[in-house]
């Protein structure tokens, strides 16, 4: 149940994460990329793989950090479709 509860940490992590790109192409993308990467493991049971998962998923978690972070210090305009 620990695994469980991690995973589902990390996965409101990244998409907290994924929220902070000003771009909204960057963020639509981050936010895709992390919902469907959990949901094509969502059935995964052996362990050793669930933990290089866990482990793959904290590094994902620190580069979408600094991109955001990187993001957010070149600011642009809004698109069209952001204005709505």
């Amino acid at each position: 149940m620990a695994a469980r509860s991690r995973v589902l940490k990390l996965y409101r992590q990244l998409l907290r994460e994924g929220q902070k790109f000003s771009d909204y192409n960057y963020r639509e993308y981050a936010l895709r990329r992390t919902r469907d990467g959990f949901k094509s493991n969502k059935d995964i049971i052996n362990t050793e793989d669930i933990g290089q998962l866990i482990e793959k998923a904290q590094m994902n978690l620190e580069i979408v950090k600094r991109q955001a972070t990187l993001n957010a210090m070149y600011k642009h305009q809004k698109l069209v479709v952001e204005k709505q």
